[in-house]
């Protein structure tokens, strides 16, 4: 299970009746993958988008529609599940909702279960792009927000009564990464972490280069969480398929020199560096103009090295910077990933053994073991890399307030 704070947590969803209640039920879903336990509360004219049936499968509890109904045990005790909640979501708020909720109106399920509830709220506006401007929306989005809930934009684009501009539910994996960024403790508040992620490449000519597996998962979860814990953070990516992570400032390069250059502009301004790239050793000594036509003959290539980046920036680290590697090994990982804290200056590096289909590129869980400057190793179990993410982070933290964390075993 992962490391995030939504495992075993008690989150109550709130759906209004809007047509992006459809997503809604992909946001359940997401939520019990990460281990939270999910209830759902329901408005009336919501039921008439989604079934509350499909609610009460996915969440594995019954859904709250009506407090005046005595068969319905949610009903009942809708004020102990606003003692339990750890966060509340409300996905789509609607206008109409908004508006009780800013006026303490409570006269149905929804808006009389909130006003008992003190845990964490985050309201997902989704209307009618006029409805979401009117200044008496903006009034009581306001007003909730002083109140100390999290109001997530919605997103701009066409809607289902085909106008276009802002009132667009968000989608549930961004609902559910900004739940986690607000529920995480913000220890990296005020730091500024440089992450590379993905791999290089390393023309031979305009159709043809060298490269590596790595899809970038490990480096964007690094980006990812250090995000969701208050950083600053900027990505220098290689040629991925990933989605940028949200509020992260992404530098797209391909080659190792593109990604020397961009690390090299920013290093000094940052706090944290962890250097997740798989950058090519090599490059061909001389990328021709034009595609090389297949002769009969067998051809040489010869490759000259790569600017060795985590070493450079190793030998230019100042006081109170912290630098994190990553070695991918194929055999004595211990020993080559502990040579490479030394010659590398480096605070900590996590290495993997490649092989195992559990393990490295591509796969989305990693088998890390973290060897540090003062010779502690930790050994990970097999998790999933937003987990290890977590785990290695918790490791920079300790580090900048000066104290170590206890190893996880050998």
């Amino acid at each position: 299970m992962k490391h995030t704070v939504l495992k075993d947590k008690h989150i109550v969803l709130g759906v209004c009746g809007g047509i992006a209640a459809y997503k809604s039920v992909e946001l359940v879903r997401r939520l019990k993958k990460l281990g939270a336990r999910v209830r759902v509360i329901m408005t009336e004219s919501a039921a008439r988008f989604v079934g509350p049936m499909t609610f009460a499968v996915l969440s594995e509890n019954p859904v709250c529609r009506d407090l005046f109904d005595d068969q319905d045990e949610a009903a009942i005790r809708h004020i102990d599940w606003a003692e339990a909640a750890q966060a509340v979501i409300i996905a789509p708020a609607t206008a109409n909702t908004v508006a009780k909720l800013a006026s303490g109106i409570a006269d149905d399920a929804l808006s009389t279960f909130m006003l008992a509830v003190t845990c964490p709220v985050m309201i997902c506006p989704s209307m009618n792009s006029n409805m979401f401007e009117h200044p008496a929306t903006q009034r009581n989005l306001d007003r909730l927000a002083a109140d100390g809930c999290q109001i997530l934009a919605p997103g701009v684009g066409e809607l289902a009564c085909k106008t276009t501009g802002p009132g667009r539910l968000p989608e549930p994996e961004e609902i559910v990464d900004r739940l986690i960024s607000f529920l995480t403790p913000d220890d990296l508040a005020g730091k500024r972490v440089l992450v590379t992620a993905g791999p290089t490449r390393e023309a031979i000519d305009p159709v043809r280069f060298i490269s590596n597996p790595s899809s970038g998962k490990m480096g964007y979860a690094i980006a990812r969480a250090a995000e969701n814990r208050g950083a600053t953070v900027t990505l220098v990516s290689g040629p991925v398929a990933l989605p940028p992570p949200l509020n992260v400032d992404v530098v797209p390069v391909v080659s190792v020199e593109e990604m020397a250059q961009a690390v090299f502009a920013r290093v000094d301004q940052a706090d944290v560096i962890v250097k997740v790239a798989a950058v090519s050793d090599y490059r061909p000594a001389i990328s021709e103009p034009h595609k090389v036509k297949k002769g009969e003959g067998d051809i040489q290539l010869t490759l000259t090295r790569t600017t060795d980046i985590l070493k450079s920036i190793g030998q230019r680290k100042r006081d109170g910077q912290i630098l994190v590697g990553f070695a991918a090994e194929t055999r004595d990982m211990e020993t080559y990933a502990r040579q490479k804290v030394v010659a590398k200056h480096l605070d900590m590096i996590a290495a993997n053994l490649i092989g195992p289909p559990d393990s490295g590129f591509s796969a989305d869980t990693n088998r890390m073991t973290l060897f540090f400057a003062d010779g502690r190793k930790t050994v990970l179990d097999v998790m999933d890399k937003d987990d290890v993410a977590h785990h290695i982070l918790d490791e920079v933290v300790a580090m900048i307030r000066g104290a170590k964390t206890a190893p996880a075993g050998d």
